[in-house]
């Protein structure tokens, strides 16, 4: 089973890395952009048929290792097949 985790920054939290990536594009003239916020993704290919257990445990390995829970949030996605 397919599993996509999207890892953000909280609200509130500095993204210098977004910071960087607005200026460069305010260089390049896309003025319209307001704000960039950069974050990760991590796909997953579990071995479970089941997708409660399945998102359960993706829960467990964000919380204890994907994510940094103090500073991200996250979001478990399963896309159709």
């Amino acid at each position: 089973m397919k599993v996509i985790v999207n890892i953000q920054l909280k609200n509130g939290v500095l993204d210098p890395q977004g910071k960087a990536v607005h200026h460069a594009l305010s260089s390049l003239k896309f003025n319209e952009i307001n704000e960039v916020r950069i974050g990760k993704q991590i796909i997953l290919d579990i071995d479970e048929n089941d997708k409660i257990k399945a998102e359960q445990r993706v829960t467990t390995m964000c919380d204890e290792l994907l994510a940094n829970t103090v500073i991200e949030d996250y979001t478990i996605e399963f896309p159709a097949c």
